[in-house]
């Protein structure tokens, strides 16, 4: 099981990600557990990636409830269809938000966030269980490489749940 992730700084984006993949396999192949598989994966996120705020919103309710996150303190319930993480939800794909506050309806959990991508998480029953949610203080930081790589993340986490 993998307890240092092994990642230079000095990758670029897309060769991180490629490194990231097969770590975090190894890291939830063995754990049971989402909670603690989805705070890995939040922590390895943000390790490797410094942004501002990651982390897991799971269906509960038929709303979204704050799951393991890294980062500072975050809205605990978003509903269906409101914000992008509810917008995500909503529409079962990926949003890439370059300026949350040109966003209509956008939550502002904090004014710190400037931009986001939210990544449903499928099920093996097919449902969206969830939602991995990225946001940064900074423009242009996020882009379709991210989006690319965190479905592939957001694929293996819908077989955790």
């Amino acid at each position: 099981m993998t307890k240092t992730l092994l990642i230079s700084s000095s990758l670029t984006k897309a060769e991180k990600y490629e490194l990231l993949l097969p770590q975090l396999r190894s890291l939830t192949e063995v754990e049971t557990d989402t909670t603690a598989n989805f705070a890995n994966i939040a922590a390895a996120l943000k390790e490797t990636f410094n942004w501002w705020w990651v982390g897991f919103y799971l269906v509960k309710n038929n709303e979204l409830v704050l799951g393991p996150f890294q980062g500072p303190i975050a809205c605990t319930r978003i509903r269906f269809g409101k914000g992008v993480c509810g917008t995500a939800w909503k529409e079962r794909k990926s949003l890439l938000v370059s300026d949350v506050h040109a966003f209509p309806g956008h939550i502002a959990c904090s004014s710190s966030s400037v931009s986001e991508i939210v990544v449903p998480i499928i099920n093996n029953k097919g449902d969206v269980a969830g939602v991995l949610d990225v946001d940064s203080e900074r423009y242009n930081v996020l882009d379709e490489t991210d989006i690319r790589f965190l479905e592939k993340i957001c694929s293996i986490c819908g077989k955790l749940m």
